[in-house]
């Protein structure tokens, strides 16, 4: 066998492909050649949980997306922050640990999507976790791989969002993955302590080791070889030289909801029109492909405090917080270095998921909050001195779709993003009715001793017209895009729910957040991560067969 030939291909090293790449090369009888256009993520913005700051926007590890104009929100363009290194995203992450809720996972099935309902996904989940919060074990799981534990040293304030919950009717909840998502909490984390644990270290770097697995860093797909129904092998780019990687089995795309469908229509796989009108010969119609874009549209309360109880720079925190926090951190595991900056937040149901019918996924917490210790910027600055504390809320089912569609520009072919945020009008109200409720946590009596200026939306923005009208001029992605090649029976699916094979081909699957026919109700990283190890399960279940 050539060094460039594998039995398995995996196409990108992020939240999935490093479960995927795990799980295939414990048998030493077959190859595995994972594929990462990005580098080995070794560095410490990875590592320590505060480096975020200098990931996001940093083009090393960030591919740096920007989305087309968004016409439903004043034609603004929007980053689509997704990660580029081995880990993925889950290396560039808030870290956070969120499966979603029960009833989406039920939806799925009921769309036709068989052995996806949550009691088929929860063992999946379970599998996977290395819970070091002694939570239940009806839903948890102590002997897998995926570190999940609470934040190292969690800001105080964050601790009086939690508390603050009441005046909203929110209670504590210490378990979002348990029977139920609604109310307030620290958030569980994907961390070791208090370092960051991505998909790399946990699924990939402990058995880089073996000989059968090959990791290709810094090579950067191009073309999916196609002869009839089956992927025969992968042009890749390294270093300035294009190469052929040939597979004897399969390939596997893990390259996430952006670059999944992005490669399946360079390679000729997409609605027939759309290829054609790019210049792509069509090698199989499959029109579901880059359909479906679905992302949670987020939105910001941010308040100034004159206090340093948070995390913030002013000549008040230099010495106690800023010049020790390396110390801190190295010697104890301390400190501002050890923050994921979201440690707290929480779900909430908007005035129409109480007007639901019950028991339905409409009838779910319909926002999700996460809480920032420290004051975001209410002009877009990435940095503010000061201090002061900010509430993001997101739609949790959004209902607004979008695509990524390869458009021809200077000759060149590039990918296209348009979450189409805010095409219906329900998307709209959920949002406006966050903000309320994120306003009526920061009015308890717990934020009397921080209380300051509310400086986004501004206290002049207060009937449900002027917030959508801030919305429409802030609002944002939470970077959780998905559905770009769902799963399903219909005539827009992209893979089969039983295999992950994408229609009309034999050997060339999907495992990751593109295939979620409807997103999740929370952060997409442990979603992913569960799609991966089922996807794996499905290639070792059809290799015993042969």
């Amino acid at each position: 066998m050539s060094m460039n030939q594998f039995d398995y291909i995996i196409v990108g090293a992020g939240s999935a492909g490093c479960v995927v790449a795990n799980r295939l090369s414990q048998n030493p009888d077959v190859t595995v050649c994972l594929v990462e256009a990005g580098g080995d993520g070794e560095s410490p913005w990875v590592n320590i949980p505060a480096g975020i700051f200098g990931l996001y926007g940093n083009k090393t590890y960030d591919y740096s997306f920007v989305s087309v104009p968004q016409q439903h929100l004043r034609n603004r363009l929007m980053n689509v922050n997704r990660g580029k290194a081995l880990g993925g995203s889950s290396a560039i992450n808030s870290m956070v640990y969120i499966r979603g809720n029960k009833q989406d996972y039920d939806g799925w099935s009921e769309l036709g999507c068989t052995g996806w309902s949550y009691d088929d996904v929860l063992p999946v989940f379970k599998k996977m976790e290395a819970n070091q919060n002694d939570q239940n074990p009806e839903y948890h799981g102590f002997s897998g791989e995926l570190n999940v534990t609470q934040p190292q040293d969690p800001n105080v304030v964050a601790k009086v969002f939690v508390k603050a919950g009441q005046a909203a009717g929110l209670a504590p909840n210490v378990d979002f993955n348990s029977h139920s998502q609604l109310g307030l909490g620290i958030y569980d984390v994907k961390q070791q302590v208090g370092q960051r644990v991505s998909s790399y270290t946990a699924f990939v770097k402990p058995i880089r080791h073996r000989s059968n697995l090959t990791i290709m860093t810094h090579t950067q797909a191009l073309k999916l070889r196609i002869d009839g129904n089956r992927v025969t092998g992968l042009d890749v780019e390294k270093a300035g030289s294009l190469k052929l990687l040939t597979c004897d089995k399969e390939v596997i795309l893990c390259g996430g909801t952006i670059l999944s469908p992005q490669l399946l229509l360079a390679s000729g796989i997409g609605d027939r029109d759309e290829l054609n009108s790019v210049g792509i010969p069509c090698n199989h119609h499959v029109p579901g492909v880059g359909k479906n874009l679905q992302d949670h549209i987020d939105s910001m309360v941010t308040v100034r405090s004159s206090k340093p109880d948070t995390i913030g720079l002013s000549i008040k925190t230099l010495l106690p917080h800023v010049v020790p926090a390396p110390f801190k951190y190295y010697l104890a595991r301390k400190g501002w270095w050890t923050t994921n900056y979201v440690e707290a937040g929480g779900f909430a149901k908007t005035k129409m998921a109480l007007a639901a019918t019950p028991g339905s996924l409409d009838a779910q917490p319909d926002v999700q909050f996460h809480f920032t210790p420290l004051y975001r910027s209410h002009r877009g600055k990435k940095f503010e001195w000061g201090h002061g504390y900010s509430v993001f809320s997101c739609v949790l089912r959004p209902r607004s779709t979008g695509s990524v569609k390869l458009i021809c520009e200077g000759g060149q072919l590039k990918v296209a993003i348009d979450f189409n945020f805010f095409a219906d009008e329900y998307d709209q109200k959920v949002l406006v009715e966050a903000v309320k409720t994120a306003r009526l946590i920061l009015a308890s009596p717990e934020f009397d001793h921080l209380r300051g200026e509310e400086m986004a939306p501004g206290v002049n923005v207060q009937s449900d017209q002027a917030i959508l009208d801030y919305l429409r001029h802030s609002a944002s992605t939470v970077y959780h895009p998905v559905g770009t090649c769902k799963m399903g029976v219909d005539n827009m699916a992209v893979v089969h729910p039983e295999t992950l094979k994408v229609k009309g081909m034999h050997n060339l699957r999907v495992m990751d957040a593109s295939v979620m026919p409807r997103i999740t109700s929370g952060n997409t990283s442990a979603p992913t991560m569960m799609i991966a190890e089922k996807g794996a399960i499905m290639v070792l279940e059809e290799q015993r067969l042969f």
